[in-house]
């Protein structure tokens, strides 16, 4: 099918390549703020306006840069299908008529609902294409060397944020009944704690699932404390780094007789940042391993797809193996501001500051590649 669209599409690709040329808008999140508190009828339209024109530009720098990846990487099945999948979200943003009025702007935004929903696997997709490079590639070969495939996967899962964030927001707005401090996708008054809570929640049930049980979450700040931030993006990182800490604890002490420590986690509010230290006691990380964490093609636990060709990665959800969980949610922390670092005492535990920048509404024209 992919052969064929290709073939098929020539056209379609020289002009996402033109527009691939073209300069994006950076968008801060203050502006997005600031203009979404007001979602009156104009606003949205002129919102759908700058979408019609940005869009296509950013959809067509990825899908021109899945043509052209190292390794033979862009010929695997898996990397060809999300290709075909910003092909055709190319096209649909690009045949859409001139939006002229409200009743345009209403059907633009039905569209790129659609367009979103296209996409929400391509980062399983994307894991599963590397998994099959993987099997290719000469097993001498040192995974984290292959700097040109980081590189590539950075940039593209970083402006797959900024996509889904500007569709995102512009969706939201039409939300005739936001919740309570929330402006779109952006939440003024944000608890970190309860958003931990919440992360932690859902990262224990997956735990309990696949081991039959799982160690106390111990969380400490006061949930009062808020700031704006978007509740989605904290809750991934959370939940990835809280997966790994269960999962490191429960496999130290499932066949111990003594009780496994709890996962502490810790939000502190400081004068320049606000800093959430996810830890535990699960035997750490080798030295050895550590330059490898945020490498897409490395995890410490079996692939799920291995050995399992019937397995569907769009609905696949483990507690580990595709090896992204961590370098995804560093590029989440990054993309307004912060940063994630891994901090480990093999024979101990780990330790995971997730910052960010305390710093009002920051601009995020920088992460907007």
């Amino acid at each position: 099918m992919a052969a064929t669209f290709k073939k098929a599409s020539k056209d379609l690709i020289d002009e996402a390549r033109r527009w691939a040329a073209m300069k994006q808008t950076g968008v801060s999140l203050r502006y997005m703020t600031e203009f979404g508190s007001r979602p009156t009828p104009r606003n949205l339209l002129i919102s759908a306006q700058f979408l019609h024109k940005e869009l296509p530009i950013r959809i067509a720098r990825r899908a021109v840069e899945l043509e052209s990846l190292p390794y033979g990487l862009s010929l695997k099945p898996a990397v060809l299908k999300v290709r075909d999948w910003y092909l055709e979200s190319f096209r649909d943003v690009r045949s859409f008529p001139e939006i002229k009025d409200n009743g345009d702007e209403l059907d633009f935004t039905q569209m790129i609902k659609m367009v979103k929903v296209r996409h929400n696997n391509v980062v399983p997709m994307m894991a599963l294409g590397v998994q099959q490079l993987k099997k290719d590639l000469n097993p001498k070969i040192v995974y984290e060397d292959l700097d040109e495939i980081h590189q590539f996967l950075d940039r593209f899962y970083m402006s797959r944020i900024g996509i889904r964030m500007l569709i995102g927001q512009h969706v939201a707005l039409h939300d005739p009944d936001p919740p309570p401090d929330c402006v779109g996708y952006i939440h003024t008054k944000m608890s970190p704690v309860e958003v931990a809570r919440s992360a932690s929640e859902d990262a224990r049930a997956i735990c309990l699932r696949e081991y039959g049980s799982a160690p106390d979450i111990n969380i400490y700040g006061d949930p009062k404390f808020t700031f704006p931030y978007v509740p989605t993006h904290l809750h991934l990182m959370v939940f990835e780094l809280v997966k790994n800490s269960l999962r490191a604890v429960q496999e130290q002490y499932m066949n111990s007789d003594k009780i496994a420590p709890p996962v502490r986690i810790i939000v502190a509010d400081g004068l320049e940042d606000v800093t959430i230290k996810v830890s535990d006691e699960g035997g750490g990380i080798a030295r050895s391993g550590l330059s490898k964490i945020f490498t897409y093609l490395y995890s410490t636990a079996k692939n799920p797809l291995d050995d399992q060709s019937d397995v569907d990665p769009e609905t696949a959800t483990t507690m580990a193996g595709y090896g992204y969980g961590l370098p995804i949610s560093r590029l989440y922390a990054r993309y307004f501001g912060g940063d994630l670092q891994i901090i480990s005492m093999e024979g101990y535990g780990t330790l995971s500051p997730l910052m960010r920048p305390n710093v009002n509404l920051y601009d995020c024209n920088a992460q907007q590649r």
